[in-house]
Protein backbone atom coordinates (compact mmCIF):
# COMPACT_ATOMS: atom_id res chain seq x y z
CA UNK A 1 0.00 0.00 0.00
CA UNK A 2 1.33 3.32 -0.93
CA UNK A 3 1.98 6.45 2.11
CA UNK A 4 -0.76 8.20 3.48
CA UNK A 5 0.89 12.18 2.72
CA UNK A 6 -0.38 14.60 5.31
CA UNK A 7 0.19 17.98 6.00
CA UNK A 8 -0.80 19.65 9.24
CA UNK A 9 -2.16 23.07 10.15
CA UNK A 10 -0.84 24.58 13.74
CA UNK A 11 2.20 22.18 15.33
CA UNK A 12 0.63 22.05 18.70
CA UNK A 13 -0.20 19.00 21.53
CA UNK A 14 -2.66 17.47 18.68
CA UNK A 15 -0.08 17.59 16.14
CA UNK A 16 2.42 16.23 18.80
CA UNK A 17 0.62 13.31 20.08
CA UNK A 18 -0.31 12.06 16.18
CA UNK A 19 2.87 11.76 14.93
CA UNK A 20 4.32 10.06 18.04
CA UNK A 21 1.38 7.83 18.47
CA UNK A 22 2.43 6.72 14.36
CA UNK A 23 5.51 5.86 15.56
CA UNK A 24 4.74 4.21 18.79
CA UNK A 25 2.27 2.01 17.12
CA UNK A 26 4.11 1.46 14.27
CA UNK A 27 6.53 0.13 16.91
CA UNK A 28 4.52 -2.26 18.45
CA UNK A 29 2.70 -3.67 15.46
CA UNK A 30 6.28 -4.49 14.24
CA UNK A 31 7.11 -6.42 17.06
CA UNK A 32 3.51 -7.53 18.19
CA UNK A 33 1.50 -8.01 14.80
CA UNK A 34 -0.56 -5.62 13.06
CA UNK A 35 -3.84 -7.14 14.41
CA UNK A 36 -2.34 -5.42 18.30
CA UNK A 37 -4.28 -2.85 18.86
CA UNK A 38 -2.86 -1.22 21.94
CA UNK A 39 -5.59 1.87 22.29
CA UNK A 40 -6.26 1.95 18.29
CA UNK A 41 -9.85 1.84 17.66
CA UNK A 42 -8.49 -0.09 14.37
CA UNK A 43 -5.14 -1.52 14.10
CA UNK A 44 -5.25 -2.14 10.50
CA UNK A 45 -8.00 0.26 8.47
CA UNK A 46 -8.56 -0.56 4.64
CA UNK A 47 -5.30 -2.35 4.48
CA UNK A 48 -3.17 0.50 6.03
CA UNK A 49 -1.78 0.85 9.72
CA UNK A 50 -0.40 4.20 11.19
CA UNK A 51 2.93 4.03 10.09
CA UNK A 52 1.91 4.25 6.75
CA UNK A 53 0.68 8.19 7.22
CA UNK A 54 3.50 10.26 6.31
CA UNK A 55 3.69 14.07 7.27
CA UNK A 56 5.19 15.98 4.11
CA UNK A 57 4.02 19.25 4.74
CA UNK A 58 3.45 21.38 8.09
CA UNK A 59 2.50 25.06 8.94
CA UNK A 60 2.70 27.06 12.05
CA UNK A 61 3.22 30.67 12.70
CA UNK A 62 4.70 30.40 16.06
CA UNK A 63 8.56 31.34 16.04
CA UNK A 64 9.54 28.91 18.10
CA UNK A 65 8.46 26.29 15.44
CA UNK A 66 8.42 28.11 12.09
CA UNK A 67 12.06 26.95 10.46
CA UNK A 68 12.78 23.95 12.49
CA UNK A 69 12.12 20.59 11.86
CA UNK A 70 9.03 19.00 12.15
CA UNK A 71 10.59 16.47 14.68
CA UNK A 72 11.96 19.47 16.80
CA UNK A 73 8.77 21.39 16.59
CA UNK A 74 6.33 19.26 18.08
CA UNK A 75 8.63 19.55 21.43
CA UNK A 76 9.24 22.95 21.46
CA UNK A 77 7.45 25.26 24.10
CA UNK A 78 3.95 26.24 24.92
CA UNK A 79 3.71 22.40 24.11
CA UNK A 80 3.24 20.32 26.91
CA UNK A 81 1.52 16.59 26.17
CA UNK A 82 3.22 13.92 27.28
CA UNK A 83 5.87 11.83 25.74
CA UNK A 84 4.94 8.60 23.73
CA UNK A 85 7.77 7.85 22.63
CA UNK A 86 11.62 8.48 22.92
CA UNK A 87 13.41 9.19 20.01
CA UNK A 88 11.69 10.38 17.33
CA UNK A 89 13.03 10.42 14.56
CA UNK A 90 14.86 13.06 12.16
CA UNK A 91 11.76 14.63 9.70
CA UNK A 92 12.98 16.44 6.52
CA UNK A 93 9.70 18.41 7.01
CA UNK A 94 10.48 21.86 7.90
CA UNK A 95 8.01 23.76 9.63
CA UNK A 96 7.17 26.64 7.16
CA UNK A 97 5.55 29.91 8.18
CA UNK A 98 1.56 29.88 7.67
CA UNK A 99 -1.19 32.98 7.75
CA UNK A 100 -1.85 34.13 10.92
CA UNK A 101 -5.22 36.23 10.37
CA UNK A 102 -7.47 35.06 13.51
CA UNK A 103 -5.26 32.07 14.30
CA UNK A 104 -3.82 33.95 17.37
CA UNK A 105 -5.87 34.97 20.68
CA UNK A 106 -4.07 38.43 21.56
CA UNK A 107 -4.03 37.70 25.11
CA UNK A 108 -1.98 34.66 24.89
CA UNK A 109 1.23 37.18 24.66
CA UNK A 110 0.59 38.39 27.79
CA UNK A 111 1.63 35.07 29.68
CA UNK A 112 5.20 33.72 30.73
CA UNK A 113 7.51 32.83 28.10
CA UNK A 114 6.72 28.95 28.38
CA UNK A 115 3.27 29.90 27.81
CA UNK A 116 2.82 32.95 25.90
CA UNK A 117 2.80 32.98 21.90
CA UNK A 118 5.20 34.53 20.06
CA UNK A 119 4.56 35.38 16.67
CA UNK A 120 6.99 34.23 13.97
CA UNK A 121 8.30 37.54 11.36
CA UNK A 122 8.46 35.53 8.88
CA UNK A 123 6.29 37.07 5.65
CA UNK A 124 3.00 35.34 6.09
CA UNK A 125 2.17 32.37 3.29
CA UNK A 126 -0.31 33.74 0.70
CA UNK A 127 -3.29 31.21 -0.81
CA UNK A 128 -0.61 30.88 -3.89
CA UNK A 129 1.60 30.03 -1.85
CA UNK A 130 -0.26 27.03 0.19
CA UNK A 131 -1.68 25.91 -2.36
CA UNK A 132 1.73 25.36 -4.47
CA UNK A 133 3.25 23.57 -1.67
CA UNK A 134 0.63 21.56 -1.04
CA UNK A 135 0.57 20.22 -4.47
CA UNK A 136 4.73 20.16 -4.60
CA UNK A 137 4.58 17.84 -1.47
CA UNK A 138 2.05 15.60 -3.05
CA UNK A 139 -0.28 15.98 -0.19
CA UNK A 140 -3.16 14.06 -0.10
CA UNK A 141 -5.29 15.06 3.54
CA UNK A 142 -5.06 17.72 5.40
CA UNK A 143 -5.13 17.73 9.12
CA UNK A 144 -6.50 21.10 10.85
CA UNK A 145 -5.77 21.89 14.34
CA UNK A 146 -5.95 25.67 14.40
CA UNK A 147 -6.64 27.01 17.92
CA UNK A 148 -10.16 27.52 18.56
CA UNK A 149 -12.14 30.50 17.55
CA UNK A 150 -9.69 30.09 13.97
CA UNK A 151 -12.76 31.26 11.72
CA UNK A 152 -11.01 33.15 8.97
CA UNK A 153 -7.59 30.90 9.20
CA UNK A 154 -9.84 27.68 8.82
CA UNK A 155 -11.81 28.86 5.86
CA UNK A 156 -8.26 29.77 4.19
CA UNK A 157 -6.88 26.71 4.61
CA UNK A 158 -10.17 24.73 3.59
CA UNK A 159 -9.82 27.38 0.04
CA UNK A 160 -6.25 25.98 -0.40
CA UNK A 161 -7.71 22.41 -0.17
CA UNK A 162 -10.19 23.06 -2.73
CA UNK A 163 -7.53 24.75 -4.99
CA UNK A 164 -5.27 22.00 -4.02
CA UNK A 165 -7.53 18.88 -4.75
CA UNK A 166 -7.03 17.87 -0.73
CA UNK A 167 -9.04 16.36 1.20
CA UNK A 168 -9.69 18.70 4.64
CA UNK A 169 -9.75 17.02 7.73
CA UNK A 170 -11.13 19.72 10.21
CA UNK A 171 -10.32 18.67 14.26
CA UNK A 172 -11.47 22.34 14.96
CA UNK A 173 -15.05 24.17 15.63
CA UNK A 174 -15.34 26.21 12.43
CA UNK A 175 -18.26 24.59 10.60
CA UNK A 176 -16.94 23.43 7.30
CA UNK A 177 -17.80 19.91 6.06
CA UNK A 178 -20.82 20.55 8.58
CA UNK A 179 -21.73 23.84 6.36
CA UNK A 180 -23.74 22.49 3.16
CA UNK A 181 -22.01 25.55 1.17
CA UNK A 182 -19.02 23.95 2.04
CA UNK A 183 -19.85 20.42 1.56
CA UNK A 184 -21.32 21.46 -2.31
CA UNK A 185 -17.89 23.30 -3.18
CA UNK A 186 -16.11 19.81 -2.04
CA UNK A 187 -18.49 17.70 -3.65
CA UNK A 188 -18.44 20.23 -7.05
CA UNK A 189 -14.58 19.40 -6.84
CA UNK A 190 -14.70 15.95 -6.50
CA UNK A 191 -12.74 16.18 -3.20
CA UNK A 192 -13.95 14.05 0.28
CA UNK A 193 -13.56 15.94 3.89
CA UNK A 194 -14.10 14.82 7.42
CA UNK A 195 -15.36 17.14 10.11
CA UNK A 196 -15.99 19.02 12.09
CA UNK A 197 -14.53 19.37 15.72
CA UNK A 198 -12.54 16.12 16.98
CA UNK A 199 -14.70 13.62 19.19
CA UNK A 200 -11.92 12.29 21.28
CA UNK A 201 -11.16 8.51 21.95
CA UNK A 202 -12.56 8.46 25.62
CA UNK A 203 -13.15 12.34 26.46
CA UNK A 204 -16.01 14.65 28.07
CA UNK A 205 -18.51 14.44 24.40
CA UNK A 206 -18.37 10.67 24.01
CA UNK A 207 -19.14 10.15 27.67
CA UNK A 208 -21.65 12.55 28.08
CA UNK A 209 -23.11 11.27 25.12
CA UNK A 210 -23.42 7.91 26.28
CA UNK A 211 -24.75 8.57 29.64
CA UNK A 212 -27.30 11.10 28.49
CA UNK A 213 -28.76 7.92 25.79
CA UNK A 214 -28.70 5.81 28.98
CA UNK A 215 -31.04 8.10 30.52
CA UNK A 216 -32.89 7.75 27.61
CA UNK A 217 -33.50 4.61 26.56
CA UNK A 218 -33.87 3.36 30.26
CA UNK A 219 -36.74 5.89 30.51
CA UNK A 220 -35.58 9.15 32.62
CA UNK A 221 -36.36 12.02 31.61
CA UNK A 222 -33.15 14.70 31.60
CA UNK A 223 -34.39 17.91 33.37
CA UNK A 224 -30.82 19.22 33.51
CA UNK A 225 -27.41 18.93 32.64
CA UNK A 226 -23.66 20.62 32.56
CA UNK A 227 -20.21 19.87 31.73
CA UNK A 228 -17.38 21.75 33.05
CA UNK A 229 -13.81 21.21 31.42
CA UNK A 230 -10.28 22.43 32.99
CA UNK A 231 -7.02 21.92 31.67
CA UNK A 232 -3.55 23.55 31.24
CA UNK A 233 -2.65 23.42 27.41
CA UNK A 234 -2.72 26.24 25.24
CA UNK A 235 -6.29 25.48 24.11
CA UNK A 236 -7.56 26.14 27.70
CA UNK A 237 -5.53 29.40 27.56
CA UNK A 238 -6.78 30.35 23.91
CA UNK A 239 -10.64 29.54 25.48
CA UNK A 240 -9.99 32.11 28.08
CA UNK A 241 -10.90 34.71 25.75
CA UNK A 242 -14.70 33.74 25.72
CA UNK A 243 -15.58 35.70 22.41
CA UNK A 244 -13.54 32.53 20.42
CA UNK A 245 -15.90 30.18 22.06
CA UNK A 246 -19.30 30.52 19.81
CA UNK A 247 -18.87 27.78 17.38
CA UNK A 248 -16.97 25.66 20.00
CA UNK A 249 -20.01 25.93 22.62
CA UNK A 250 -22.35 25.30 19.62
CA UNK A 251 -20.01 21.99 18.53
CA UNK A 252 -20.64 20.33 22.33
CA UNK A 253 -23.99 21.75 22.92
CA UNK A 254 -25.15 20.21 19.91
CA UNK A 255 -23.36 16.89 20.18
CA UNK A 256 -25.23 16.13 23.46
CA UNK A 257 -28.72 17.86 22.88
CA UNK A 258 -28.66 15.30 19.61
CA UNK A 259 -29.00 12.12 21.60
CA UNK A 260 -32.09 13.53 23.52
CA UNK A 261 -35.62 12.42 21.82
CA UNK A 262 -36.74 15.95 23.44
CA UNK A 263 -34.20 19.27 23.53
CA UNK A 264 -33.33 20.86 26.69
CA UNK A 265 -34.41 24.69 27.35
CA UNK A 266 -30.92 26.48 26.80
CA UNK A 267 -31.32 27.24 29.86
CA UNK A 268 -30.92 24.11 31.23
CA UNK A 269 -27.74 22.59 29.61
CA UNK A 270 -24.57 23.94 30.11
CA UNK A 271 -21.48 22.52 27.82
CA UNK A 272 -18.10 24.25 27.33
CA UNK A 273 -14.80 25.26 29.11
CA UNK A 274 -14.30 26.33 32.52
CA UNK A 275 -10.76 27.40 33.41
CA UNK A 276 -7.31 27.32 32.84
CA UNK A 277 -4.88 25.68 35.42
CA UNK A 278 -1.51 26.06 34.31
CA UNK A 279 -0.30 23.00 36.21
CA UNK A 280 -2.34 20.37 34.57
CA UNK A 281 -0.56 21.15 31.55
CA UNK A 282 -2.29 18.78 28.57
CA UNK A 283 -4.38 16.63 31.34
CA UNK A 284 -8.01 17.67 31.15
CA UNK A 285 -10.06 16.94 33.60
CA UNK A 286 -13.93 16.85 33.01
CA UNK A 287 -17.11 17.11 35.27
CA UNK A 288 -20.60 15.91 33.72
CA UNK A 289 -24.02 16.17 35.86
CA UNK A 290 -26.81 14.95 34.69
CA UNK A 291 -30.57 15.80 36.47
CA UNK A 292 -33.31 13.57 35.96
CA UNK A 293 -36.96 11.63 37.03
CA UNK A 294 -36.89 8.34 36.63
CA UNK A 295 -40.69 5.95 37.47
CA UNK A 296 -43.23 7.98 39.27
CA UNK A 297 -41.22 10.91 39.40
CA UNK A 298 -38.24 9.98 41.58
CA UNK A 299 -34.89 12.16 41.22
CA UNK A 300 -32.21 10.51 39.70
CA UNK A 301 -28.71 12.00 39.27
CA UNK A 302 -25.01 11.22 38.01
CA UNK A 303 -22.35 12.72 38.74
CA UNK A 304 -18.98 12.19 37.16
CA UNK A 305 -15.25 13.31 37.18
CA UNK A 306 -13.22 12.37 33.86
CA UNK A 307 -9.19 12.66 34.09
CA UNK A 308 -7.62 12.52 30.44
CA UNK A 309 -4.45 13.32 28.62
CA UNK A 310 -6.09 15.61 26.18
CA UNK A 311 -4.00 15.09 23.23
CA UNK A 312 -3.08 11.62 22.77
CA UNK A 313 -7.01 11.23 23.26
CA UNK A 314 -7.51 12.74 20.13
CA UNK A 315 -4.88 11.19 18.13
CA UNK A 316 -6.03 7.96 17.96
CA UNK A 317 -9.65 9.04 16.37
CA UNK A 318 -7.34 11.26 14.21
CA UNK A 319 -5.59 8.33 12.49
CA UNK A 320 -8.67 6.26 11.82
CA UNK A 321 -9.85 9.62 9.83
CA UNK A 322 -6.69 9.89 8.29
CA UNK A 323 -7.37 6.37 6.57
CA UNK A 324 -11.09 6.88 5.96
CA UNK A 325 -10.49 9.75 4.16
CA UNK A 326 -7.64 7.73 1.90
CA UNK A 327 -10.28 5.25 1.37
CA UNK A 328 -12.68 7.81 0.00
CA UNK A 329 -9.54 9.37 -2.25
CA UNK A 330 -8.94 5.75 -3.46
CA UNK A 331 -12.57 5.19 -4.29
CA UNK A 332 -13.39 8.61 -5.52
CA UNK A 333 -15.84 9.79 -3.43
CA UNK A 334 -17.01 13.51 -2.57
CA UNK A 335 -18.14 16.08 0.04
CA UNK A 336 -18.41 15.12 3.39
CA UNK A 337 -18.25 11.66 4.58
CA UNK A 338 -21.31 11.80 6.89
CA UNK A 339 -20.96 8.05 8.63
CA UNK A 340 -17.20 8.93 9.24
CA UNK A 341 -17.70 12.47 10.40
CA UNK A 342 -20.62 11.27 12.55
CA UNK A 343 -18.58 8.96 14.18
CA UNK A 344 -15.40 10.89 14.82
CA UNK A 345 -16.92 14.49 14.88
CA UNK A 346 -18.93 16.27 17.72
CA UNK A 347 -20.18 18.56 14.91
CA UNK A 348 -21.28 16.36 11.55
CA UNK A 349 -23.60 17.69 8.91
CA UNK A 350 -25.57 14.99 9.76
CA UNK A 351 -25.87 13.91 13.54
CA UNK A 352 -26.38 10.32 14.54
CA UNK A 353 -26.28 8.25 17.64
CA UNK A 354 -22.68 6.68 18.08
CA UNK A 355 -24.13 3.00 17.45
CA UNK A 356 -25.22 4.29 14.34
CA UNK A 357 -22.53 5.68 13.26
CA UNK A 358 -20.11 3.73 13.85
CA UNK A 359 -22.22 0.51 12.22
CA UNK A 360 -21.76 3.34 9.19
CA UNK A 361 -18.37 3.56 9.23
CA UNK A 362 -17.83 -0.14 9.12
CA UNK A 363 -19.79 -0.80 6.44
CA UNK A 364 -17.63 1.71 4.78
CA UNK A 365 -14.30 -0.23 5.81
CA UNK A 366 -15.80 -3.28 4.93
CA UNK A 367 -17.15 -2.29 1.30
CA UNK A 368 -13.58 -1.30 0.60
CA UNK A 369 -12.09 -4.18 1.68
CA UNK A 370 -14.38 -6.32 -0.13
CA UNK A 371 -13.61 -4.79 -3.49
CA UNK A 372 -9.88 -3.39 -2.88
CA UNK A 373 -9.63 -1.10 -6.27
CA UNK A 374 -6.08 -0.54 -8.38
CA UNK A 375 -4.35 2.48 -6.15
CA UNK A 376 -2.75 3.21 -10.06
CA UNK A 377 -6.39 3.96 -11.55
CA UNK A 378 -7.56 5.97 -8.33
CA UNK A 379 -5.02 8.62 -7.67
CA UNK A 380 -7.18 11.69 -8.47
CA UNK A 381 -11.10 11.76 -7.69
CA UNK A 382 -13.21 12.80 -10.51
CA UNK A 383 -14.93 16.52 -10.23
CA UNK A 384 -18.38 16.20 -8.96
CA UNK A 385 -18.40 12.44 -8.43
CA UNK A 386 -20.06 11.21 -5.32
CA UNK A 387 -21.00 7.51 -3.81
CA UNK A 388 -24.12 6.01 -4.73
CA UNK A 389 -23.91 4.02 -1.29
CA UNK A 390 -25.72 6.69 1.48
CA UNK A 391 -23.64 4.99 4.24
CA UNK A 392 -20.33 6.10 2.46
CA UNK A 393 -20.63 10.11 2.01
Amino acid sequence: MSKIKIGIVGVGNCASSLIQGMLYHGNHQASEGPQNGNGLMHAVLGGFTPSDIEPVVAFDIDARKVGNSLHEAIFAAPNCTMRLVEGVAASPVIVEMGNPLDGMAEHMKDYPSSQRFVLSSQKPSSLSKVVSRLKETGTEILINYLPVGSEKATRFYAEACLKAGVSFLNCMPVFIASDPVWNRRFEEKGIPIVGDDVKSQAGATITHRVLTRLFEERGVTIDRTYQLNTGGNTDFLNMLNRERLHSKKISKTEAVQSEMQTRLPDENIHIGPSDYVPWQKDNKVCYIRIEGRGFAGAPVTVELRLSVEDSPNSAGVVIDAIRCLKLARLQRLAGTLQGVSAYYMKHPLIQMSDTEAREEVELFIKNFDSDLPDPDECLEPKAGQKTAVPTAV
